[in-house]
């Protein structure tokens, strides 16, 4: 096997330092913006009693945790300052609060997949699982089997490692084998499989309910139209807040895919590669380390869409709620000002 010469060894170490010290800025203050008029957003009365947008809402502050966390420290390694390279606990923590949020963040839009497939459902018996009361739960349940399934990192993950693709790295290959089945499988493989067949679980159920209604409508043509309760604005309202969340969801799920599957790829291949990690294939390294950067940015981009997501596919409901956090600001502001 050919491995590439020096001057592509130095192309790599170029290619990645500019991501650092560039790129990861701008994916820092889109994700740290949006996530966080998220935040604001999804906590104003009108929303944060839909189950869904409670889901949005805890997935957006994992996203916070996950960008603020990775984030600045691959910043600081662009420009030569990463103190997780070289201090054990600073390494350890960095890595369980990236990896755990993340698994939370892809796990609660898995959840909300699944909210949306229950409140679909013609069955009323589904329907009724499709609550608040449930979505919490669920973000609790998950956050503590994201925070048992990243303890490891305390043992595994070292600072200082010279034969490995990062600095901050697992210390043996039994670790970087644990480590990333967890990561590839329970991070990624999983949430985002489940998310794309609850996805076209929901789109079924919505064909169904919609022959159903033409159906009822072509049986009660000849009978005298009456205003039932389904009818009243207040239920109109909460109907269409649920298909604007639906619709934000499958945009969502088709972009985390794309983003995040990347990674995935890359984590296979370094522990399938890992015996290549030798002084002699130091060009290898600093290969592997590109594709390495290019698949964390595309990671953490993932983490920062939903805010955008939401604003630009969910309707006029996110865009209203939007516009309102705007002028209570614009107002408390006025008032500070007199």
């Amino acid at each position: 096997m050919i491995f590439p010469q020096n001057s592509s060894s130095n192309r790599y170490d170029d290619v990645s330092l500019s991501i650092n010290r560039y790129i990861a800025p701008i994916v820092l203050c889109f994700g740290t913006v949006g996530n966080t008029l998220n935040i604001f957003l999804l906590s104003q009365r009108t929303l944060r009693t839909n189950s869904c947008a409670w889901l949005f809402l805890t997935s957006s502050i994992s996203n916070l945790v996950c960008i603020m966390f990775g984030m600045i420290t691959r910043i600081g390694d662009g420009w030569n300052f990463d103190l997780t390279r070289t201090n054990r606990l600073l390494c350890q923590l960095r890595v369980f609060l990236v990896f755990s949020s993340r698994t939370i963040g892809f796990w609660l839009i898995a959840l909300a997949t699944i909210d949306r497939w229950l409140l679909s459902s013609i069955d009323a018996n589904y329907r009724k699982k499709s609550s608040l009361k449930n979505a919490q739960k669920g973000v609790i349940i998950i956050t503590c089997i994201s925070i048992i399934l990243y303890a490891q990192v305390f043992y595994c993950y070292d600072a200082n490692l010279l034969t490995a693709p990062l600095r901050c790295y697992s210390r043996t290959m039994e670790c970087r084998l644990a480590n990333d089945l967890i990561y590839v499988l329970m991070t990624i493989m999983i949430p985002l499989t489940a998310t794309l067949v609850f996805g076209l679980k929901t789109i079924s159920n919505v064909r169904q309910s919609q022959r159903r209604i033409r159906h009822l409508a072509v049986q009660n043509l000849s009978q005298t139209p009456t205003l039932s309760s389904a009818d009243n604005p207040q239920n109109r309202l909460k109907k269409k807040t649920d298909r604007q969340m639906r619709q934000a969801l499958f945009v969502q799920v088709i972009i985390l895919i794309i983003l995040a599957f990347p990674q995935a790829i890359q984590k296979i291949y370094t522990t399938a590669t890992e015996y290549r990690y030798s002084d002699t294939y130091s060009d290898n390294r600093s290969f592997d380390t590109l594709i390495y950067n290019c698949s964390v940015t595309l990671s953490f981009l993932a983490s920062g869409m939903p805010f955008y997501i939401y604003t630009l596919c969910g309707g006029d409901i996110f865009r209203n709620a939007l516009y309102e956090l705007f002028q209570t600001v614009k107002t408390k502001i006025a008032h500070v000002i007199e």
